[in-house]
Parts: C-alpha cells; structure tokens; sequence
C-alpha cells in the first residue's frame, strides 16, 4: 500500500522532512511513494498569471526530478486527496504543515474527509514555525527584536537528508497544466535553478551584502524570495550556509531578513485576520482618498506614471518582471500610502497581482508595516521621500534609467528631479501628480487627528 506525500509549498527534493517522512513509512511497508500535487482550484484561478506561470514551471521542474512520476489531479483538495489515498489504498498521507489560514482552513478539511487515513504534518515552510516562540508571559511577540532574539536563541534543526532511491509509485496523473500567457519575464523555476541562484550569491555578493542590499542600481540582494515562496529551497539550507559563511555583519543581517520573514509568518499565525484588516488605526476614516480622483491616482501609481522616478521604475520593474528591490518596494507603498492617502490593502492587493514571489504574510505584513498599522510597524509619521530615497540609493541614476526610458537622456543624479530640468530634457516623463511636500503635510496632519 503506497504512501502518499502532497505536495503544496515544499517543490523540493533536498531538506523536505515530511517527504522524508513520507519515504520512510514506505520502506517500513517495503512499498512506493506517491508524488502527489493538486491543482487547487480555490488557489490556481484565484492566484495573479505571474504566479501560476512560475507554478507551473515549477511544477515541470519537480517532474523532471521525479522522473516523470509527480501525480497531478485537479478538484478541490478535500475530494482529490482521498479520491487518490483510496485508489492506492494508502495507510496515510504526508504533508508539510499548513501555516496560513486558507491552508489551515483546507487541511482541517481534507484531515475530515480523510476518515481513518491519517493527514501526518512533519516541519513547516519556516525554520522555526509560526506559534511556536511566545514570551516569559507566554503572549505573542509583537515586537520583531525580541522576537529575533528568541528565534536565535531558539535555533532550528539541521536540513533534512534528501531521499536516495526513492520507490516512486507510478499513477495515472493529469499531467503538469500548461504555464498561462504572461507578460512578465519569469526567471527560471525549480529546486536546482534557485540552488545555482544562492551559491551564486553567496559566492559574488554575501560578503557585500550589508552594505549592498539597499541599493536597487547594484545586484546585491538574493532574490531568494521567489524560491523560499514555493518551497523551492528551505531557510534551514540558507541558514546553514550562513552558518558556513562565518559571522561577518553581511551574515548576520541576511539572516535577520530571514527572521523578518518568520516574524510575519507568527503575526499572522496569531492574527489570521491581519491580512486584510488593519491590526492598529492611524488616521481617521475620512483622511483616506476615494473616489474618481483617488482611481485616477491610483492608475498613475500602477502603471509609473506618478512623475517621481524612483517610484516609477519600482511599478515598471514589477510589470516588467514580477518583482521588485525591496528598498523601492518600501518606497512605493509609502508613496501610495502617505502620498496618496490611499488605503494599504489596495496597494497588497496590486503587488499579489503582480508579484511572483507574492506571499500573503510577507506582502500584507509589510504593507502593514510602511502604513505603520502592523505590529512593530514603521511609526506612521515616518514618510519616505522618493528623492532623497533615490539620490541616496540609486545616486548616478542607473536603477531609474534602466526602467523609466524617458529619462535616459538625463545623466547622473539629476534623473531623480526632472522637474527641475529644462522641459526638453525629458518631453516624455510626465509631471509630478502630487508635491510630496504637501502630501507629507497632509499625511502628518491626518495622523495628529487620530
């Protein structure tokens, strides 16, 4: 009787211990393990094409590692997962555990259908899982350094052994679906793309991390946010690479990014309702921008049409290719948000539309963060400038020049204020839809009404 392993948000092979598990019981029963993936129709029409683009050929890659042998159905998980545990007659079904609400809500319900079949969950997407570290008054962490603090001091296990000689079952599948039309340009997907991608970093850019990572015109960051979305690769492997790398301050502030990531995975964990609702109040209702004007804005903000350059080439990177520097990711929201005076949760929404490594912790928490309505959130009166944010990260230029062309002809630093130009350096770019001064004001004076 085959073991069933289901995959969901661990496409990998290497460091993936409920597979390990998974293997295990099969050779106790010398028996096959079933590759199990389920097209979710709950997430896969929900999900934006950039995302299930990259799903799919993430999908394809795991088959290949499988050998062709990963079972695809299609339904809801509830139904597929013991349709295909009584066709195999499986003694249980493995999983990694589930951290975020829909995922908790669809195994509680797949774990029911199951009946007498266990539904086993071994390790979770994060090195250390959501709810598990609590305070000395046994409450959540709402502050992310002493969260970081207990999640050092807490450590987490070694990767996990990936399975040798695997007995693969070999059941009728679906087939991978086809990878839907995109316009963005979708980096290469899979478990061994993202391994060559992260030696690739630590090798070149780990050592100059700390002082790199903010500066979008420099390859300085991972873009490892992609592959620790799919479960591509594990944070235990990055971690215990760190570890290898010696105890330089580019190492330890890459692994305190990896704990911002854990800290919003908790936060979430303990507040499912966070990824919609506001988890403090700022301003007043009536401070936030609506109507046909704030659509307009809105639009202008999206496409990169807002005349501040920095702002503008972050919103044309993430159409161009689904992501975006996380500095200007900052800047963005901040922008749309205390600018614009428009409401976080438009702006999440937008970017999971977008963004190939959207992940519903990371995004929402973050959002959350620059409105300054999360825990250990940015106060709100904190408001980027986009000027003074570009001429200090991107201070000749290039990052703007590489997405905004209307500005290619302006060299250096003046790019970040155009306006100051004569109108025939740049005749293309359109002019400011906000003065930032102003809006900053306006921000700051909503605040005090809180």
């Amino acid at each position: 009787m085959p073991t069933v392993h289901w995959f969901r948000r661990d496409l990998r092979l290497a460091d993936n211990p409920a597979l390990v598990a998974a293997v295990e019981a099969a050779r106790r029963a010398d028996d096959a393990v079933v590759p199990l993936f389920v097209v979710d129709p709950g997430l896969w029409t929900a999900a934006a094409g950039p995302r299930v683009a990259y799903l799919a050929r993430s999908l394809r890659a795991l088959d290949a590692a499988l050998d062709g042998r990963l079972v695809v159905r299609h339904g809801r998980p509830q139904d597929v997962v013991p349709a295909v545990a009584r066709e195999v007659e499986a003694p249980t079904v493995h999983v990694t555990a589930a951290t975020e609400p829909y995922g908790r809500r669809r195994d509680d319900a797949v774990a029911q259908a199951l009946g007498d079949v266990p539904l086993v969950a071994t390790g979770s997407p994060y090195a250390v899982a959501p709810g598990r570290l609590r305070t000395q008054q046994g409450s959540p962490y709402e502050v992310f350094t002493p969260f970081r603090r207990a999640w050092l001091d807490h450590g987490w296990s070694a990767p996990a052994p990936r399975p040798r000689s695997v007995p693969w079952a070999d059941v009728r599948g679906d087939g991978v679906p086809d990878e839907p039309a995109t316009t963005v340009d979708l980096p290469a997907a899979g478990e061994a793309a993202a391994r060559r991608r992260w030696a690739t970093f630590v090798a070149d850019a780990l050592a100059d991390y700390d002082e790199d990572r903010d500066r979008p015109d420099l390859d300085g960051t991972s873009s490892m946010s992609v592959p620790l979305k799919y479960g591509e690769l594990h944070p235990r492997t990055l971690l215990a690479d760190l570890a290898g790398a010696g105890s330089s301050a580019s190492v330890a502030t890459y692994r305190s990014e990896l704990a911002w990531r854990e800290f919003h995975a908790d936060v979430l964990w303990h507040h499912p309702d966070a990824a919609r609702r506001s988890l403090r109040t700022v301003v007043p209702e009536d401070a936030w921008a609506t109507g046909p004007a704030a659509d307009d804005a809105f639009a202008a903000w999206a496409e990169g049409r807002t005349g501040y350059p920095l702002v503008d080439a972050g919103m044309r990177q993430l159409r161009a290719i689904g992501w975006m520097h996380n500095r200007v990711r900052m800047v963005t929201a901040s922008f749309l948000v205390k600018d614009l005076h428009q409401r976080w949760q438009r702006g999440a929404e937008h970017f999971l539309a977008w963004l190939v490594d959207g992940d519903v912790p990371q995004n929402q928490l973050n959002w959350q963060w620059v409105a300054g309505t999360g825990r250990d959130a940015a106060p709100y009166f904190r408001v980027f400038n986009p000027v003074l944010q570009g001429r200090r990260f991107d201070p000749d230029g290039t990052y703007v020049r590489q997405w905004v062309p209307e500005l290619r002809g302006i060299p250096g630093g003046a790019v970040h204020e155009p306006w100051k130009l004569p109108a025939a350096a740049a005749p293309d770019y359109p002019p400011r839809i906000v003065d930032h001064a102003q809006a900053r004001a306006a921000a700051l004076e909503a605040y005090g009404r809180r």
